[in-house]
């Protein structure tokens, strides 16, 4: 049985949005080490080296969870593993990020290009930009995207923009398919970043997956830590005693 939990964080903001999900998840799992790891530097590295990177770093045999690209990296990592992982949960996490012929509910090419572009000229406004849109959707968007912008730890553009291409790059389908054991996947409904309509293309890969509508913004995990903890917790124990 797991003794681990491991949360992965989204991209640009750094772990400290997770910390208070961290201490809700430590109350609601006291017999789980919850532990929060920071996204490596993905400069220069293959979706798949990143992958190999992770797996050497977390202990075998955890849960996996993941926010946005760490839920993209869980995903990955979890179908990687497979019977070598606990579980996986991911929020707000699309298989892939930016639309694809193959994939439309997701983020238009034409956005992230804009995106991508802005970041590289002007880093700060584009993490400015990011943390709005983080909110859109949250019952108070501007004290949302003010706590977000505060706690941001990146300030490294070449790491950020690095970290853009892999989310243009990873392409989750087959592994949420592959994947074995319990996963679940949450989204929110009004997630400015991943369209609602992701929910059902997901639902649709793995008939054995739960997968959810949790919050209503990209960081509503932030805003509802307390009964996102509660939603893991039961998910975690129901999967270790299955």
């Amino acid at each position: 049985m797991s003794k681990h939990l491991v949360l992965l964080p989204g991209w640009g903001l750094g772990v400290v949005p997770l910390q208070i999900l961290a201490e809700q998840l430590d109350a609601a799992l006291p017999q789980l080490t919850v532990q929060i790891q920071p996204l490596p530097d993905v400069r220069g590295k293959s979706a798949e080296a990143l992958i190999a990177l992770l797996d050497q770093q977390l202990p075998s045999d955890c849960w996996l969870m993941g926010w946005s690209l760490g839920g993209m990296l869980a995903t990955a990592l979890a179908a990687y593993r497979q019977s070598a992982c606990a579980g996986l949960i991911s929020y707000a996490s699309n298989p892939c990020f930016v639309a694809r012929e193959t994939w439309p509910a997701a983020m238009p090419v034409d956005t992230f290009t804009a995106f991508r572009q802005l970041c590289a000229e002007d880093f700060a406004a584009g993490l400015k930009r990011f943390v709005l849109l983080c909110s859109q959707g949250a019952a108070q968007p501007r004290a949302l995207s003010r706590q977000l912008l505060e706690a941001a730890a990146v300030t490294d553009s070449g790491c950020a923009l690095a970290g853009l291409d892999l989310l243009a790059e990873l392409d989750n389908r087959v592994a949420i398919s592959a994947f074995a054991g319990p996963q679940l996947h949450l989204f929110a409904e009004q997630d400015a970043l991943v369209p609602s309509l992701t929910l059902s293309r997901v639902r649709a890969l793995n008939a054995q997956a739960t997968v959810e509508f949790f919050g209503h913004s990209h960081a509503g995990l932030i805003v509802e830590a307390q009964l996102l903890a509660q939603r893991i917790a039961d998910f975690v124990l129901r999967g270790q005693h299955a």
